[in-house]
């Protein structure tokens, strides 16, 4: 018979939509084929295809392992398999200038639609509609191929919420509440468009430089196949693969609050690109990932941000005209698959601009709400570390029992649609110049740097109340 999930789709897409803090769901995926995912499956359906991996040094730094500081090699997965098992054939290959014992290996950010779409059947492996999101597949969602110690740096995702389904090995995920970003020294340097990074390396924080750092509460998780994580919108994440072989599947699901995010990606897309333009070339400072392939034009991003201002009230209109219709239309029609937003694209459908999150959403979220939440052995939450615990320690959850950018042309688009990468200017470094003791009252003290503005200038508390003047003057 039919496997028995302990919930509904759509108590299930109640508890995504309302939850503001990171749970486990248990037992919900058993019957998913996509849990046969694991790497050696995946070689042999990709059939020789070669991916970009990311490689790092294992070595644990004091500030973040960012991208740009990163290797990379295109490769097959059965390549990559055989470095990971440390076979001899990888001394000619694509990874024979890293050692095992060195460096680890990262396929992240393969959009399944991309690396499978001459195998579209594929894409009904996955089943998001068990969390209520019917016609949601692998074609909306992520493929992540990690070795030991492959991490992604500590982030927030401006857009959606997230839903991660761990397929082969284990992960360990270090999750922060959005209260705690001041916290955590965000930046936009690296600039990539819809992730805000921290400047602390969270794996070996260097208190001196970031001693606020100390305040933060980490709530950590070690994920196990067959679990599906939610990571709660604008939670801080820092995800480190902790078995020889990762494999994990995800979906950022998009919210009402996105609308409004996208404005404030496009105003923080403007100053980042106009003040970094400005300097000197020469200084090298590798501000824009490789992946955004260039810094564009002020024009371009003016239009950028008019389309999602447009985009905004736009959906502020249908939102309006759907509340006036009918009651009989039901919550179901509303957040039907006509919900998905398409990616690379700011703007929605008529019916696609109100989620649950107006029943269930963030702005409506009581305290009491949380007490209906049915924690318990099939919805773990994601408890804080205890001041006991050491800072890398994790709260482990029990394993499943069974087993396992571009606005029509321009960037909008990711709930994470392209992933980049670059470096981050240390708060610690001392510039190439130091100020003139008639300057300052401090002799000692260093001079500010653009990325210095930057950071006060595209904070995200500071971008949100731009964002909201902006539309109050558009509105008018």
């Amino acid at each position: 018979g039919e496997d028995v999930k302990p919930f509904t789709p759509g108590k299930a897409k109640e508890i995504v939509m309302s939850l503001q803090q990171p749970a486990v769901f248990c037992n919900m995926v058993g019957d998913w084929p996509a849990l046969h995912w694991n790497a050696k499956y995946l070689s042999a359906v990709l059939d020789g295809k070669t991916i970009q991996f990311r490689l790092g040094l294992k070595t644990v730094d004091l500030v973040p392992q960012f991208e740009t500081r990163c290797s990379y090699v295109k490769a097959t997965l059965e390549e990559f398999l055989a470095w990971s098992c440390g076979q001899p054939s990888c001394l000619s290959g694509p990874f024979s200038c890293y050692e095992y014992s060195k460096y680890w290996a990262y396929a992240d950010y393969k959009y399944i639609a991309r690396i499978f779409e001459d195998k579209p059947e594929i894409f009904q492996d996955i089943r998001w509609s068990d969390f209520g999101f019917p016609g949601r597949s692998g074609k909306e969602s992520t493929l992540w191929i990690g070795s030991e110690g492959a991490n992604t740096p500590c982030h927030l995702d401006s857009y959606g919420c997230n839903l991660v389904l761990q397929v082969q090995g284990r992960k360990r995920w270090h999750l922060f509440p959005p209260g705690d970003t001041s916290f955590l020294y965000p930046t936009r340097i690296p600039y990539e468009e819809s992730s805000i990074f921290s400047k602390v390396n969270v794996a070996n924080p260097d208190l001196k430089c970031f001693p606020k750092f100390r305040n933060a509460t980490a709530h950590v998780v070690t994920l196990s196949p067959g679990q599906v994580l939610l990571v709660p919108r604008h939670w801080w994440h820092y995800v480190e693969s902790i078995d020889p072989i990762t494999i994990s599947i995800n979906s950022w699901i998009e919210l009402d609050a996105d609308h409004k995010a996208r404005v404030e990606e496009a105003i923080t897309r403007m100053l980042v690109c106009a003040v970094k333009s400005a300097e000197n070339p020469s200084d090298g400072d590798l501000w824009l990932n490789p992946t955004e392939v260039e810094a564009t034009s002020h024009e371009i991003n003016l239009q950028y941000l008019n389309k999602a201002v447009f985009a905004y009230f736009n959906c502020q209109k249908a939102s309006v005209s759907e509340q006036a219709r009918p009651s009989s239309t039901g919550a179901e029609q509303r957040t039907s698959a006509s919900c998905k937003r398409k990616k690379r694209k700011v703007g929605c459908e008529p019916e696609g601009c109100r989620l649950l999150t107006h029943e269930f959403g963030f702005s409506t979220f009581k305290a009491e709400k949380l007490q209906k939440i049915p924690f318990g052995p099939h919805l773990i939450e994601v408890l804080p570390q205890s001041q006991e615990t050491s800072s890398m320690g994790a709260i482990a959850v029990g394993s499943d029992s069974r087993d396992p950018h571009e606005i029509e042309g321009g960037h909008f688009g990711k709930l994470h649609c392209t992933r980049k990468q670059s470096v981050m200017s240390n708060d610690c470094e001392t510039p190439a110049h130091q100020m003139d003791s008639d300057s300052s009252p401090n002799a000692s003290q260093t001079a500010l740097s653009t990325n210095d503005l930057l950071d006060c200038l595209v904070n995200p508390h500071v971008i949100s109340l731009v964002a909201q003047l902006l539309l109050e003057r558009t509105r008018v």
